[in-house]
């Protein structure tokens, strides 16, 4: 069966963008990003892989999954970010833009969405964000990789959005510290 890894860029106090919906304050320079990118090839903008050469295929996903707020960020610029995978973005009020080719718009509940791809044969399943589409598939997500900035933001988007508290264990098979300061934290349901 297929798994959902919940695969994100967050603050150490667990925003991952703030409250405008920016994310400039992450770390985007040292070592980190091509090893990070190594591990998770493809999970990176199409476009922008083609212009600075990074690999895009052999990744351990082949679907992306967005809220529209996570989709809208690239627009008008890149109506299909991630044409090199199967993309599924969710909204109930928004329709695809132009050149929004190879992107499925749905307003199907996401949860059997995702019940119905881990179904389906394939590689991984990769949700990019954001935290209100994360909250909803909380129990759905069989993975978390966090790449743990050394930033505060102080408020803004949270990693999961407000919802029932419900404390839950998880198990952290590998942590990565990097010169950065950036931490990849990988997890795995409890």
């Amino acid at each position: 069966m297929r798994e959902l890894t919940y695969y994100a860029a967050v603050t150490i106090d667990g925003f991952i963008a703030g409250p405008d919906g920016q994310f400039d304050g992450f770390v985007f320079e040292g070592s980190h990003p091509a090893a990070v990118g190594e591990k998770y090839v493809g999970a990176v903008n199409t476009a922008m892989a083609d212009a600075i050469g990074l690999p895009i295929d052999g990744g351990p996903f082949d679907t992306v999954l967005m809220g529209w707020n996570t989709y809208a960020v690239g627009l008008p610029d890149h109506p299909s970010p991630y044409s090199h995978l199967r993309q599924i973005v969710f909204t109930r009020e928004h329709t695809a833009p132009e050149g929004a080719d190879g992107v499925d718009f749905t307003d199907r509940d996401p949860v059997e969405v995702v019940r119905a791809l881990k179904a389906e044969s394939g590689k991984g399943i990769w949700l990019c964000g954001g935290g209100a589409l994360a909250a909803t598939l909380r129990d759905e997500i069989d993975r978390l990789a966090l790449k743990r900035n050394p930033v505060l933001f102080g408020g803004g988007i949270p990693l999961f959005a407000e919802g029932g508290y419900a404390p839950e264990r998880w198990r952290a098979p590998v942590i990565t510290p990097y010169e950065s300061g950036l931490v990849l934290a990988e997890y795995e349901r409890g």
